[in-house]
């Protein structure tokens, strides 16, 4: 092997992800070096418990749990950790000692991202963390090198495998979610306490990440809108590949024009997660299992898709290990690092300002009338009516009962039909709202 300089390298966090990152190192230091033009010495990692079992063996002398005494003389510090402390202390620690971070912290970058990346600014450090938002994908160097000289109009993304990986299982067998999610916790794809995922919180982080990269804003996590998919049910699923369509929990960033005065040319963005319709004919569409996709519709580069894993430990190491080749570069070559570009200050519209279509269903009285009603009451909304499908799903003695309305609206104002909704929920003539599911993609 070439005699390269020798760059000592801080692991915090043995866990699936930080195990696998440890034994890459380990294994392939001689090719790594090559790749980076440094020799790649993992100096140590700390951990909670250096009893504690793992997924790989790792040398004991390399476990710690003084991750303090191990940033200190690191060149790049890889923090595997998760959640915000110590985590937080332990990169701010790091940078200001002089060195490059490596994260896949999500929710820290989500919460406490600009702070990171401030401090970094100011020592000349770098922030690489390309396993924040899609496991093994990559799309955070996309966004932040390759598309800087064009204009990113909007972001769809599948952005959480555990949520991806029960709805199709929902449309693709005809299975409950609880089923499902019971399941999926067995086989590992899912926590025992699966709230994150399913309430939609995972998804939230990683999309006020890809926003904050794609529109060079910043966005702080209670800026997104959330909704997770803890409400939809197999009659959802059969209705929507009735209508050609399949639901997915999508993180949507999105650039609006004419929505303010407060930017150049009234420009603002909207950032949001929830489940929503898209057609079958939609690449998105395709993403089955756990895996991930990031779609990206930029004014000079058009769509751009990237698809793969989107978590598991050696999927997501991959991306770990690639940032650490490119702090080692940066050592190599000098200077102070890239910060990140978050000065364009775009305002973010609360969802209430977001123009979509929509499918709402509803179970109504099947009696003379009401069509005439509920067509009324959408138009008085300023909601527009594509289409109207209608089942009868019950009957009394006297011959009357309940019909199921599902009804495609065409683009409206979300802040209209929320309330024109609740309007058809008063009227007297609907028994229930049964879903309203947004349509993307179209």
């Amino acid at each position: 092997m070439t005699d390269y300089r020798r760059l000592r390298v801080a692991l915090l966090g043995a866990g699936a992800v930080g195990s696998q990152v440890a034994d890459l190192l380990r294994r392939h230091a001689d090719e790594l070096a090559d790749r980076a033009g440094a020799s790649l010495e993992l100096a140590g990692i700390a951990v909670r418990d250096v009893d504690a079992p793992r997924d790989v063996e790792l040398p004991r002398e390399l476990l710690t749990t003084d991750a303090e005494t191990l940033i200190v003389g690191s060149d790049i510090v890889i923090e595997l950790m998760g959640g915000i402390e110590p985590a937080r202390s332990y990169l701010l620690q790091a940078i200001n000692s002089g060195a490059d971070v490596v994260t896949a912290n999500k929710a820290l970058l989500a919460t406490h991202g600009q702070e990171i990346f401030d401090a970094a600014d100011q020592v000349g450090a770098s922030v690489y963390y390309e396993a924040a938002a899609a496991g093994a994908i990559p799309i955070i160097r996309p966004l932040r090198d390759s598309l800087a000289g064009d204009r990113v109009h909007r972001i769809m993304g599948i952005v959480n495998g555990t949520t991806n990986y029960i709805l199709d299982r929902m449309d693709q067998e005809g299975a409950e979610l609880a089923d499902v999610l019971a399941d999926a916790q067995r086989l590992g794809y899912a926590e025992a306490d699966p709230t994150a995922d399913v309430e939609g919180y995972d998804a939230a982080q990683k999309a006020a990440i890809l926003a904050s990269l794609a529109f060079h804003t910043t966005v702080p996590l209670d800026a997104v809108h959330r909704e997770g998919i803890v409400g939809i049910d197999k009659a959802m699923m059969d209705a929507a590949r009735h209508a050609g369509y399949v639901i997915k929990l999508l993180a949507v960033c999105e650039r609006l024009t004419g929505q303010t005065d407060a930017s150049a040319a009234g420009e603002a963005i909207s950032v949001r997660v929830y489940p929503a319709l898209i057609r079958r004919g939609h690449p998105l569409a395709s993403v089955h299992g756990a895996n991930n996709a990031v779609f990206v519709q930029a004014e000079a580069a058009g769509n751009l898709m990237f698809y793969g894993a989107g978590a598991g430990g050696v999927q997501t190491a991959s991306a770990v290990l690639g940032d650490v080749v490119s702090a080692a570069r940066r050592h190599i070559a000098g200077g102070v690092g890239v910060g990140e570009s978050t000065r364009a200050n775009l305002p973010i519209v609360e969802i209430g300002r977001v123009v979509t279509r929509y499918q709402i269903t509803l179970e109504v009285d099947d009696r003379p009338g009401v069509l005439a009603t509920v067509a009324g009451t959408l138009s008085d909304g300023r909601v527009s009516i594509a289409s109207v499908e209608q089942t009868v799903i019950g009957d009394d003695e006297e011959g009357t009962g309940s019909a199921r309305l599902v009804i495609g609206t065409h683009k409206a104002l979300e802040q209209d039909l929320s309330e024109t909704v609740q309007r058809l929920a008063d009227s007297g003539v609907v028994e229930r709202v049964v879903s309203v599911l947004r349509v993307e993609g179209d």
